[in-house]
């Protein structure tokens, strides 16, 4: 697991822009931490990687956003509002999370997906394909992102 250290939100925008330059078609990215600790900055970023115009947003109420006018499509997916892995089928963002192909997909708060409490060999079968990035809060602006690539 690598991580690094944001002293600010524009190094946080400035990671995701590398992470973006980077990307191919089929990566997926699931991103865990607490409010505010900068998991949108990092999309943002990533956006502006790809060469997506305009102004990226939380999809905090509307759950998905889809960018087009990059290399390739960036899909945003905030689960914040749903806490169980049946609320996310119900709202019919299961295939997307499985099977997002065309472009990039984020997903915030992915640990509303995968199904912890059934033991950590699930976990990783889930994970497989993704790259999971932690997020903590610490002194000041300062905030410590770990990430690990899970293979397919």
């Amino acid at each position: 697991m690598a991580t690094i250290i944001s002293h600010s939100a524009e190094d946080t925008v400035r990671l995701g822009r590398l992470w973006g330059r980077e990307a191919a078609p089929g990566w997926r990215i699931g991103l865990t931490g607490e409010l505010g600790t900068g998991k949108t900055q990092l999309v943002k970023g990533i956006a502006s990687g790809l060469g997506v115009p305009g102004i990226v947003t939380s999809p905090s109420f509307t759950l998905l956003h889809e960018y087009e006018g990059g290399r390739f499509p960036l899909g945003h997916l905030d689960l914040y509002r749903l806490n169980r892995p049946q609320e996310i089928v119900h709202a019919g963002l299961a295939d997307c999370l499985e099977d997002y192909r065309a472009g990039v997909l984020v997903v915030e708060w992915i640990e509303r997906w995968w199904n912890y409490a059934r033991g950590p060999a699930y976990v990783r079968r889930q994970q497989r394909g993704w790259r999971l990035v932690r997020f903590e809060a610490g002194e000041n602006d300062e905030r410590r992102l770990s990430y690990e690539d899970f293979g397919d």
